[in-house]
């Protein structure tokens, strides 16, 4: 494959829409020059600690709604459902969270406080809905199985079983069988014509063959507890043979309603982590699942808000680890927007299926990776791409020095460059982060590939690797070399979320067409979306800059131009685009920061000039002259939107320092321009890059 250029190459041929010289400088000499946090959109910074309390579980579930008419069994009922709400213990971790099995006499106690103790009180509901009789003839029936099966008892003939009798009422039904299987785990409950018939769970026994009764026991109080969003884990396992036998245990009998992942036990001072077997419930399989009455009455789910700080981490890199922390998956957060890596950032994001004293208990962890969460809260939806206001920046450019060839005072081009940027605003391109720092294939390339359905050349560009001899560059290079994707999953570096996904999915679904479109699936569906969105930043940028090198600054026919000013970054719609009729342009009607370009999709105009011509001519040199922008295999669809092509800095603040901290602008005295620090803060809406606006101010590409 030849070698892309540098992406420095690709900036220095967009042209620029100010004329001040500039000066040189060095941006990101630490993560701590490059602070970015996010506004949110009341205008309020995220990085501010927020008022509101972190709210109760009790708060976050809806209390459950009373059906039954006995108002006894109703308070039965209830005790029962809050008990179950509470999050289920896993068995992962220190042995103190171990529960010790005791004879059989005193286990009944053991598994009552387990399963029933609630805050208040302690409510036996098999105790409140069968007789006296009946109770303590299940309890014998339940120790009779578990002797025979503690002495290694084999049972002859027909499985025993034990009947409850004939219960009419459906709802007292549906909490005896729940109520039976919680207490008794290693039993199952059968209803035949309003009787409930108790039999041993054949299955539970087959599962104490691989892991230990306590977990057995955990395990299946787990499955029939059905609680929405919860997962179950057992105990470490490094012992791969082991850990499969599990897997296939727990697919065979129960992988239409759970599915099992393994996720090493993230400890920074382990040299072989542990490796641990996580159960969560199928999605879709658990909307279909037969819920007690009270459980299915209001139930939604849980959205956990919080603020990230992360420090030279990839944003993706940061969820993956989160998600891994927290038993989800990287689809389950949501954000208001993309962040540099090589920074401080601070921004919003919600989490799924996670309440907020969970995202808590893992705060200590994070910190491990140079990330915090904090602000965290319960809200009622999650957040998607552009719900934000801008982004403030407060940045340090060191090193700085006039263009080669200027003789002029350092401070003087500075403050030149500051306030025509200010004045006059910048070119809006999309930032060189949002192609990827690779000099071999850049972000762009990948989602051409993608929108050619072109899925296995999309992963092998995925995987084309740098010219560095690194872990992870090796990795690559012995995937395009054998396409062997389990060998290189072994060689690829845990803290590599995204590879070792692809690769997971492409071990298991074969390096072919089919099996790569499975394994972009293994991707969320705002990663998937965001390489085609880079081609088609990629051709926006170029549109802009040949369209200023053509027209200048002039509004001419045929030019797209937006009529309402207060539409903020790519939220414009289609009704609020104009195009510029001949007589507009002879009476000079709008201004060039009215002027924008459509970002390619299959809902846009594009402009009645040489700038749509030129748009028509890139489509055909890519091979997208038929494309719909709608991707069905990849469940893909890019409307488009439009984009303005200038922008402004707010609330624009600087100061020149030296790297000692002497402010040279108090001083005034005579010093070494080479230790001449620049620290400058802004606001840009959403979407806008402030390296581009550095770019426009310095007249030097990064």
């Amino acid at each position: 494959m030849e070698e892309d250029t540098d992406f420095r190459i690709r900036f220095s041929s967009l042209c620029f829409i100010t004329d001040h010289v500039g000066f040189c400088g060095t941006i990101k000499s630490s993560p701590s020059d490059f602070i970015v946090i996010e506004i949110d959109e009341q205008g309020e910074l995220v990085n501010k600690e927020s008022d509101k309390l972190v709210y109760e579980v009790s708060k976050v579930l809806p209390e459950p709604n009373t059906l039954a008419k006995k108002a006894k069994l109703d308070l039965q009922i209830l005790s029962f459902e809050e008990t179950s709400n509470q999050e289920v213990s896993t068995l992962a971790g220190s042995s103190s969270d171990d529960h010790n099995f005791v004879p059989c006499s005193e286990k009944e106690d053991t598994v009552k406080d387990r399963t029933y103790k609630g805050e208040e009180e302690n409510v036996d509901v098999l105790g409140s809905l069968l007789d006296e009789k009946t109770n303590e003839l299940l309890n014998q029936f339940a120790c009779d199985i578990k002797e025979k099966w503690d002495s290694k008892t084999e049972l002859i003939g027909p499985s025993p079983e034990f009947s409850l009798g004939r219960i009419l009422d459906k709802n007292q039904r549906a909490t005896l069988h729940s109520a039976i299987r919680q207490k008794f785990p290693f039993l199952i409950t059968v209803g035949k014509n309003s009787e409930i018939v108790v039999r041993p769970n054949l299955e539970y026994k087959e599962l104490c063959h691989l892991v230990s009764e306590e977990e057995a026991f955990d395990f299946f109080k787990y499955l029939d507890a059905k609680k929405e969003n919860s997962k179950f884990t057992f105990k470490p396992d490094m012992n791969k043979e082991h850990r499969k036998a599990v897997h296939h245990f727990v697919n065979k009998k129960f992988g239409n309603l759970v599915e099992t992942k393994s996720f090493p036990e993230l400890n920074d001072s382990a040299d072989n982590p542990n490796v641990v077997i996580t159960v969560r419930f199928r999605v879709k399989a658990h909307k279909h699942c037969k819920r007690s009455l009270l459980e299915s009455q209001g139930r939604k789910d849980i959205y956990t808000a919080f603020t990230l700080r992360k420090e030279n981490l990839e944003m993706f890199e940061a969820v993956g680890f989160l998600a891994v922390k927290l038993g989800v998956i990287a689809s389950d957060f949501s954000y208001a927007g993309l962040k540099d890596k090589k920074a401080i950032t601070y921004q919003a994001m919600v989490v799924r299926k996670v309440t907020p004293e969970r995202l808590k208990n893992i705060e200590k962890e994070v910190e491990k990776k140079r990330m915090n969460v904090f602000n965290i809260r319960s809200v009622e939806d999650s957040l998607r791409l552009g719900q934000l206001k801008g982004n403030h920046f407060d940045i340090v450019i060191r090193n700085l020095k006039n263009q080669i060839n200027d003789s002029a005072n350092l401070r003087e081009r500075i403050l030149e460059a500051i306030e025509n940027v200010k004045n006059k605003g910048f070119v809006n391109y999309y930032g060189p982060q949002r192609f990827g720092m690779g000099r071999k294939v850049h972000t762009d390339q990948i989602g051409l590939a993608l929108l050619k359905s072109e899925t296995v050349k999309a992963v092998k560009l995925f995987f084309t690797p740098e010219d560095l001899d690194d872990p992870v560059n090796r990795a690559k290079k012995y995937f395009l070399q054998t396409e062997d994707a389990k060998g290189t999953l072994s060689l690829m570096p845990e803290f590599k979320v995204r590879e070792r996904a692809l690769l997971e999915s492409l071990h298991r679904f074969g390096v072919t067409e089919e099996g790569c479109i499975q394994a972009w699936f293994s991707f969320p569906h705002s990663l998937r979306i965001f390489y085609v969105h880079a081609y088609s930043s990629k051709i926006w940028n170029e549109a802009v800059s040949y369209r200023l090198a053509t027209y200048g600054s002039r509004v001419v026919e045929g030019d797209l131009v937006c009529l309402d000013e207060d539409v903020d970054n790519e939220q414009l719609p289609s009704s609020k685009v104009h195009l510029v009729t001949e007589e507009e342009e002879s009476a000079n009607t709008y201004a060039i920061h009215q002027v924008v370009l459509p970002v390619l999709g299959y809902n846009i105009q594009y402009p009645k000039n040489k700038v749509g011509q030129w748009y028509q001519e890139v489509l055909s040199r890519d091979g997208l002259q038929t494309c719909k922008f709608k991707i069905p295999t990849l469940k893909l669809n890019v409307p488009g939107c439009y984009r303005k092509i200038l922008k402004h800095p707010c609330n624009l603040s600087y100061q020149l320092m030296e790297d000692h901290g002497i402010d040279v602008k108090k001083e005034g005295s005579h010093i070494d321009e080479a230790t001449l620090s620049l620290l400058i803060s802004f606001d840009l809406d959403a979407s806008c890059y402030a390296t581009v606006c550095l770019r426009e101010i310095m007249k030097h590409d990064f």
